[in-house]
């Protein structure tokens, strides 16, 4: 499948990522990281082992690089660290460790333990689970408090917490993957000087129906 396909198939998730300029210059800095000796900061060595994969699912190498071609890994895992606030840092670890209990309770071993296979089966359940399990997943994470005041003290639903989770790595790797230098410029319309506004004209002319980088 191509990638343009893929994406529109998948969607963004809401997410807890409030992303901006700070978020914009941590990307760029961390494009240029070795991936190979990456030691995450802020999850702890299962859990940067776990994004690695499920990142590798959500956006591989096809036609266009993937999100472990493009560090996409570290800039979540430094995002965490540098930018967030203490009680989004809380959530986002308690949904990761929701997503290890749900990965143990589906194979009965540890998620650093897991298959690619293993990786590709547990997000299909997840993210491509229909509209009644997806609300199921919800309200067990918000029916016992405000859905605007969650407590970041309560324990997660490990099914519940393991949606959220991917449904959170999903929309920000999207967006990080739509934002690197590398896609923005080789693969989506890049004009870096936009001319005059042309509301209607060939599409040769306007990017061969690509989405505008800029």
């Amino acid at each position: 499948m191509k990638r343009r396909q893929a994406l529109k198939n998948m969607g963004l998730g809401a997410g807890i990522f409030v992303l901006g300029p700070s978020a914009l210059s941590l990307l760029q800095s961390c494009k240029n990281e070795p991936e190979y000796d990456w030691q995450p900061v802020f999850l702890t060595a299962s859990h940067g082992f776990a994004l690695k994969k499920i990142l590798n699912v959500i956006l591989p190498k096809t036609d266009t690089p993937g999100a472990l071609d493009l560090n996409i890994a570290q800039f979540i895992d430094s995002y965490m660290e540098e930018v967030v606030d203490l009680d989004e840092r809380k959530r986002f670890l308690k949904s990761a460790d929701a997503f290890s209990e749900a990965f143990r309770k589906e194979y009965d071993k540890e998620q650093e333990e897991g298959s690619d296979e293993d990786f590709e089966k547990i997000i299909q359940k997840y993210l491509k689970a229909s509209p009644a399990e997806k609300q199921k997943y919800a309200k067990r994470n918000t029916e016992t408090q405000d859905a605007m005041r969650q407590d970041v003290e309560i324990e997660l639903d490990p099914d519940a917490g393991a949606y959220d989770y991917l449904t959170n790595v999903r929309g920000v790797a999207i967006w990080a993957w739509k934002n690197t230098e590398e896609i923005g410029e080789n693969v989506m319309w890049y004009d870096p000087i936009p001319g005059q506004y042309i509301p209607c004209g060939p599409v040769k002319d306007l990017g061969n129906g690509k989405a505008m980088s800029l």
